[in-house]
Parts: C-alpha cells; sequence; structure tokens
C-alpha cells in the first residue's frame, strides 16, 4: 500500500509530537517532515514534495495563509489542510482562497483529522461541520462594515508587505528583516512606510495589534 506523504507544520512542538505519534498509526499514513514556521514549510516542502501539507494557520514568520499561497504556486500538486484554534471566516476564506483544500478545528478527534487527509488525497474538499456556516456567510457576502473595511485594506498590501508586517509585529529590528528577506535596510523601511500608510496606522504598536488581528502573527 502507498502510503501518504504527510508535512506537519506547527509551532508547538507538543502539537506535532502527538499528530506524528497519531497519524504514524495509520497504514496509509506516514509523517516525512516537521516545520515550526511558515518560511521552513515551505522550505521542506520543496525539498520533499509531501503528498500533503498538515498547516497550521497562524505561523511564525510567516503565516498559513502565505505559505501556502506560495507552495501552490510552486508546488500546485501538494494537498493542503489547514488547522486553526478559531472559526473565523476570514481566516477560512483566505486559506481557501490561498489554494487550501480543507479545513479544521484543532478541537476536532482524531478520526475526523485522518479522514479530512483521506478526503482531500482523493481531491476531495473538505471543511469540519462546525465552520461550513462561516464558509456559507463569507461566499454570500455576509460581512459587516467594519470586517468589510478590514479586508479591503488588508487586501491592499504586498505580500512582501505582509511579509514585512508580520516580522515587524515579531518584534525584529529593520536590521534583522533585512537580512531574513534578503532585502536592505532602506527597502524595509520603505515597505513599513508604505504599510503604515495604506492600512492608516501609524506605530509599531498599533501595526502589531492590527498584525495578530489579521491572524498574520501569533500573540505569544
Amino acid at each position: 500500500m502507498k502510503k501518504v506523504r504527510i508535512l506537519l507544520a506547527d509551532d508547538h512542538q507538543i502539537l506535532r509530537d502527538g499528530l506524528r505519534t497519531l497519524l504514524n498509526t495509520q497504514e496509509d499514513m506516514e509523517v516525512i517532515a516537521e516545520a515550526d514556521t511558515g518560511r521552513k514549510a515551505i522550505d521542506l516542502a520543496l525539498c520533499h514534495c509531501p503528498d500533503v501539507l498538515v498547516m497550521d494557520v497562524v505561523m511564525p514568520e510567516l503565516n498559513g495563509i502565505e505559505a501556502t499561497s506560495r507552495l501552490k504556486k510552486d508546488l500546485p500538486e501538494i494537498k493542503v489542510l489547514a488547522l486553526s484554534m478559531h472559526a473565523d471566516r476570514r481566516f477560512v476564506a483566505e486559506m481557501l482562497k490561498a489554494g487550501a483544500s480543507g479545513f479544521l478545528l484543532k478541537e476536532c478527534a482524531f478520526q475526523e483529522l485522518a479522514e479530512a487527509i483521506r478526503s482531500i488525497i482523493k481531491g476531495k474538499m473538505y471543511l469540519s461541520p462546525s465552520i461550513s456556516k462561516c464558509v456559507i456567510e463569507e461566499y454570500v457576502g455576509f460581512l459587516s462594515g467594519d470586517e468589510k473595511e478590514h479586508t479591503d485594506s488588508e487586501s491592499a498590501l504586498s505580500h512582501r508587505e505582509k511579509e514585512v508586517l508580520q516580522l515587524i509585529a515579531e518584534g525584529k529590528a529593520n536590521r534583522d528583516i533585512a537580512k531574513t528577506l534578503h532585502i536592505s535596510v532602506k527597502t524595509v523601511e520603505t515597505h513599513k512606510y508604505n504599510i503604515m500608510r495604506k492600512i492608516n496606522l501609524h506605530s509599531v504598536a498599533e501595526l502589531t495589534k492590527y498584525a495578530i488581528k489579521s491572524g498574520l502573527t501569533p500573540i505569544d
């Protein structure tokens, strides 16, 4: 029997340990690699070409939405199963738009996770029943005025600006951001200025709050 090759991406070691142990008990599955940041998830996926990437939505350095969007361009055949602690319809919608084939809450039972993996590997979509309502609301345009404004402002940011915003929110200095992204400090400063202008915020504290609310970076 050919096993489904799985890459786990979550910044919590204890969760990865648990998922790895349970998934490896399945006769048709094997965990081949693990990542604790969005960037590592991309690197490992490009290196190992797994069948399925189980991806936490909120990840350090590069969040699950951006990581999924990039990976689907380079590895269109990879199936991404999103995991989240919250049934936020914005997160669900953005992960699906990025190319995820399924979305589960972390509170789900393991058997549902295994079922979801088997489903998406067959080319089907899988959504936890508890979050199906979120998707329906999103796609019929059920957004309040505040949420619509927030969505519009976030979509105005480029992929690079979202990267810079996440790293700023994680407390990294301009010099460290430049080194991580392989760009100049001056370019980082330009991105920071453009971000503040586009979303009308004026301090690092405001940017951090915005990034957390948007799910670009974990609270902790």
